[in-house]
């Protein structure tokens, strides 16, 4: 049978196996993230709806349009975070579609991927989720939109496992090579890119089944001591942070023998 991977096992695992465990062997929640989910989930369901909803018969939506989606998603949140999503959105209206002389329709929005990779005789399922897809000359763009308050990147090699992952699928999927991922960050405006080249996809799709194999052959789940330790949300249970770890909660899952299936 296939296993499934996802970008964001890839690189859970490659940055701790022990709290890789934790989270998905053993199905312990992991700490609370920071800042607003909801608010976050509002203005992605806005920005959807702006580049799906579009006509796109006229070059540019006023600032009409862009409130008129804000308020199917934001009837949830309390009237600042209303009024914080707003200001948001106005300036990612006026820094990334005012500037345009026309709004290119995207490929697609808010959809999934689904590939397959096959390494040493074992199938993979290559699982996605992306915000959205832009054309390019030469291939395709995947935008993410990223609503936390800090610019924060992933390490250079879970950007890597990211890039890799989506290339593959995408070639798959659209027949489409991948060009650029950016990253977007709604809060301040920013935007962050990276290139992708044949070469570099060689090297990652390499990179990716050595790490798929090793994943599901792992046994051990050892810790990998790092500056992520300190915001970790298992570390009371792990040996290289505690000479006496605390016991697993009772409502942790029962240790799997064989590891079968990997989920997104």
């Amino acid at each position: 049978m296939p296993y499934s991977l996802s970008a964001t096992k890839l690189q859970n695992y490659h940055r701790c196996p022990q709290a890789y465990y934790f989270r998905y062997e053993r199905g312990m929640s992991g700490p609370v993230a920071f800042g607003s989910a909801s608010l976050g989930t509002a203005l992605h369901q806005a920005l959807a709806t702006i580049y799906q909803d579009w006509h796109y018969q006229d070059p540019l939506p006023q600032l009409e349009w862009i409130e008129l989606c804000w308020q199917q998603h934001n009837g949830k949140l309390n009237p600042a975070q209303q009024a914080e999503g707003w200001e948001i959105l106005c300036n990612y209206w006026q820094r990334y579609i005012s500037t345009q002389l026309v709004m290119r329709r995207p490929l697609a929005v808010e959809g999934k991927l689904q590939g397959s990779l096959e390494v040493e005789n074992v199938e993979f399922v290559l699982a996605g989720r992306y915000d959205r897809l832009d054309w390019l000359d030469d291939g395709v763009e995947l935008i993410d939109y990223k609503s936390a308050k800090q610019v924060t990147l992933p390490e250079p090699a879970e950007i890597d496992l990211q890039l890799g992952l989506y290339y593959l699928a995408l070639e798959q999927v659209y027949q489409q090579s991948l060009r650029k991922l950016s990253f977007i960050y709604l809060r301040t405006g920013e935007r962050i890119s990276f290139d992708v080249t044949p070469e570099l996809k060689e090297q990652l799709e390499e990179t990716i089944g050595e790490l798929a194999l090793s994943l599901r052959a792992d046994a051990q789940w050892e810790p990998a001591p790092g500056e992520q330790c300190s915001r970790c949300g298992y570390k009371r249970y792990c040996p290289a942070m505690e000479d006496k770890p605390e016991p697993l909660p009772e409502t942790a899952k029962p240790a799997s023998q064989v590891q079968l299936v990997l989920s997104l």
